[in-house]
């Protein structure tokens, strides 16, 4: 996949709105009943940015960081505050926050997860875009130190030194930024004063890795 591994920078962002969607098929049969089903596992998520910018020296910086994406071409890091950490927006990273699975004596790496709700109906989202020095890793909730591991910022897989015992639970703490891309060609600007304008809306969304 056609990706560059930097981030857009947090001040271009602030003042985005995004979230989730999903896709359902329903078909209502003749009965009333209805029939749901997608073809989608994961959701998937759009944000507008760009529409707050008023400084002529920040519009022309997101122009700068999409033409070096090459527009929709190369996809790129951002950073949603709102979905950035294993835990709440505004707790604190723990190595005990999200189950990546468990040891059977051989198995040495797991891929970074982090669950949506809770029991059975719990969705597992993969995270692929670890921010580098921010994951702690704990085998059977003893937390191991940052040496008797390692983690593919590209990926987010977790390889330990050792292979967890049997049964061995293994978790894990984090922040990440969501892959995404620019969802549009063109940017527009307008002119407000010689040292001011106004951004229109720039779409991004998110891509699959």
């Amino acid at each position: 996949m056609a990706f560059h591994d930097v981030r857009l920078p947090a001040r271009l962002a602030f003042g985005s709105t995004g979230g989730v969607e999903r896709r359902t098929e329903i078909v209502t049969l003749g009965s009333g009943f209805e029939r749901r089903s997608t073809p989608w596992a994961h959701g998937r998520r759009r944000y507008l940015i760009g529409a707050n910018l008023r400084s002529l020296d920040d519009m022309a910086a997101l122009t700068g960081f999409f033409e070096a994406r090459r527009g929709r071409l190369y996809g790129f890091r951002f950073r949603d505050f709102a979905d950035c950490k294993s835990c709440a927006p505004g707790g604190a990273v723990g190595p005990l926050d999200q189950v990546l699975g468990e040891g059977d004596g051989l198995r040495r790496g797991f891929q970074l997860l982090k669950a949506y709700g809770e029991g059975e109906t719990a969705l597992a989202r993969t995270i692929a875009k670890p921010v580098e020095g921010s994951v702690r890793v704990a085998v059977g909730g003893v937390e191991l130190p940052p040496d008797a591991f390692a983690v593919d910022p590209s990926t987010g897989m977790a390889t330990l030194n050792t292979a967890p015992g049997d049964g061995a639970t293994v978790t894990a703490g984090f922040e990440f930024d969501t892959p995404v891309r620019f969802d549009a060609d063109r940017i527009e600007v307008t002119l407000e004063s010689f040292d001011a304008g106004r951004m229109a809306a720039v779409p991004l969304i998110e891509v699959r890795v």
